[in-house]
């Protein structure tokens, strides 16, 4: 059992089992866009490789204690990780993501910030930050929250969106502030006093796709503004592979980089990098 007012001053459990705080931060996510994603997670090939890949990483560089996974939104990849045996606290400051993490059957859900949930420095063994940091205007100082808060030699592990060049409004409308190039995440870690372990590409099969469905027509103006229903309907055909013929070879694909964390390969290239890194000295 996880006692969270052990490392926290401000939290308090209510009647549903979610753990609140009294003030909440604004925050760079759609609150729509939970609910978007709750309505794919479970048969989008995405979400599962994501998924797939970010346990495999896990289990190769194991957390010292519960890990505590910041902006997990639904809870998708904190409920494989508890499946998998883990003890993982889901930090989500939205009401939907919250509600939904709890109807999967996460155990431990806390509707907050990092910074408002109050919780002590160096108290937490390991923080998860899964395609986050990305919505951070100031990336470094968030990051360097991050390695306030975890203890001595304490893990974090991290996803984010890989090459500015693939900027597009998918980006604008998930508010997102930037994307990475390996060294830019590599650099902002050690900055923000991290030891990077692992770093590697993962959906290297995607880029291509990306440039010629988002990016191209971004550039040319073709990529107007979409309403909610819109932006759903179109999350649901670019995550759902209905084709055989195109879900055996992607599937093949998927296996292979996942043989590579497993064998902590690192590749150079991706639509998203994987990073598990150490709380090192002090930021520079």
């Amino acid at each position: 059992m996880i006692d969270l007012t052990t490392i926290s001053r401000n939290l308090e459990q209510t009647a549903d089992g979610v753990w609140c705080c009294r003030s909440q931060s604004p925050i760079s996510y759609p609150e729509w866009g939970n609910e978007a994603c709750f309505q794919v997670e479970d048969s989008s090939f995405w979400f599962r490789h994501r998924n797939a890949c970010i346990l495999e990483a896990v289990r190769q560089y194991p957390p010292s204690g519960p890990l505590f996974d910041v902006g997990g939104g639904n809870g998708f990849v904190a409920k494989s990780m508890q499946d998998a045996g883990f003890e993982v606290v889901l930090v989500e400051p939205g009401a939907v993501g919250t509600g939904n993490a709890r109807r999967r059957g996460m155990q431990y859900v806390v509707r907050a910030t990092l910074e408002d949930a109050g919780f002590l420095p160096d108290s937490l063994p390991a923080i998860s930050l899964f395609d986050v940091v990305e919505h951070m205007e100031d990336d470094r100082k968030f990051l360097e929250t991050i390695r306030f808060h975890l203890s001595a030699n304490g893990r974090v592990y991290l996803t984010v969106s890989a090459y500015q060049s693939l900027w597009s409004r998918e980006d604008v409308v998930a508010g997102h502030h930037r994307r990475y190039s390996s060294r830019a995440i590599r650099e902002l870690l050690v900055e923000a006093g991290f030891a990077v372990e692992f770093l590697t590409g993962f959906f290297r099969f995607l880029p291509p796709a990306i440039f010629a469905l988002r990016v191209i027509p971004f550039r040319l103006g073709l990529a107007i503004s979409s309403g909610v229903d819109e932006v759903g309907d179109k999350m649901r055909s670019q995550h759902e592979i209905k084709s055989r013929w195109i879900s055996g070879p992607l599937h093949w694909i998927q296996q292979r980089e996942i043989t590579r964390i497993r064998r902590r390969h690192q590749a150079r290239f991706g639509a998203s990098w994987l990073v598990v890194a150490r709380k090192a000295g002090k930021a520079g």
